[in-house]
């Protein structure tokens, strides 16, 4: 399985379904909470360009918040991004 890090907040409804969403699909992740640690957000920054959270990584490859993962499971992209299908 890939190496997936999701960077959310405590406050963050988007976090919150995309974690329920990882979740379903038993996938594990890192969670780097950005408002326990700003520096997080620095590397958000220059990872991905982005500083709205979540973003989640995948081999540290930015794919994108929970709109741009939902949007993918529906194509059925997501799994195989994240090693779930043959």
């Amino acid at each position: 399985m890939p190496n997936v890090v999701m960077y959310t907040s405590r406050v963050c409804p988007y976090c919150s379904r995309a974690k329920r969403l990882l979740d379903r699909k038993g996938v594990t992740y890192e969670e780097r909470m950005l408002d326990l640690s700003p520096e997080s957000r620095e590397a958000l920054v220059e990872l991905t360009g982005r500083y709205t959270v979540p973003q989640i990584l995948v081999d540290e490859t930015p794919i994108g918040g929970y709109d741009d993962i939902a949007a993918l499971d529906q194509t059925g992209e997501l799994d195989r991004i994240l090693g779930l299908t043959a």
